[in-house]
């Protein structure tokens, strides 16, 4: 059996690609959602993983996180979308998966800045399910990106958006954590890897244009798509969207803990 200790996590969605196109035989890789991730981390199923900003907020004297890497959007997303029939401020209710923490909280909390309270009810993500019982619906990942293309006039909010316009911050949606006791020789060997993809991916146009391929052909989004998508999300962390997801954890989840970092 795989020790934990060379098992990598990853968000089953597009948007870990550019981190993982080339990862080395060394790793196993352990596909799932990300609210699974974060079970599977805390369980040491895996080294480390790329969980939910709120799940992270949760278990902030657990983990500690890797720089420089995460899941991010500097205004639109794409991918973390709310969609109704109706208006915002006719909303009532929403129906919300249960797949991730920050999105759900971020919803929530976004539109209480509009004065807006909305029921909640959990489903699964099937949006004509949700629009058939709730006036509204927030959507992540793929299913999010598929629904949009098939229903653009229903698309009422993207949060990477949203966000970005209350606090002039990017959004972080997704940190990659790993336990505090975790061997920190092998946390570092697994960061230098995604570290180098990522930046190789957005260095190379070549490197770049393969993974697109790649992604398209998986995932059934055209390359265009896939393009637009890769250049709404990011998985490289600056300086200012260390800045939005400090905002977020104290603001959003009420989090006064420092994060400690991976020292690399």
């Amino acid at each position: 059996m795989t020790n934990w200790t060379e098992v990598i996590g990853r968000v089953s969605f597009v948007n870990c690609d550019p981190l993982f196109h080339t990862i080395s035989d060394g790793w196993a890789v352990l596909p799932a959602p990300p609210a699974w991730l974060t079970g599977h981390l805390l369980k040491n199923d895996c080294l480390v993983a790329p969980i939910p900003a709120a799940d992270f907020a949760e278990h902030i004297d657990e983990l500690l996180l890797l720089p420089d890497i995460g899941i991010a959007s500097d205004g639109s997303v794409g991918s973390v979308l709310l969609f109704s029939k109706k208006e915002l401020a006719e909303i009532k209710d929403i129906a919300m998966p249960t797949d991730s923490s920050t999105s759900r909280k971020l919803a929530l909390y976004l539109l209480a800045q509009r004065g807006i309270t909305p029921d909640v009810s959990e489903m699964g993500p099937d949006l004509d399910e949700m629009l058939g019982r709730c006036d509204s619906a927030l959507l992540i990942g793929d299913r999010a990106l598929d629904e949009a293309q098939r229903n653009p006039d229903y698309v009422k909010m993207d949060l990477g958006l949203e966000w970005k316009q209350l606090t002039g911050l990017p959004m972080v949606f997704g940190v990659f954590a790993a336990s505090k006791s975790a061997p920190k020789n092998k946390l570092k060997s697994a960061h230098q890897e995604l570290y180098s993809n990522v930046t190789n991916f957005y260095e190379s146009q070549l490197i770049k244009e393969k993974v697109i391929d790649e992604t398209s052909m998986r995932s059934g989004f055209s390359k265009s798509r896939v393009r637009d998508y890769f250049s709404e999300v990011t998985n490289l962390l600056d300086g200012s969207s260390i800045a939005g997801l400090e905002k977020f954890l104290t603001e959003v989840c009420e989090v006064n803990l420092e994060i400690e970092w991976l020292e690399v």
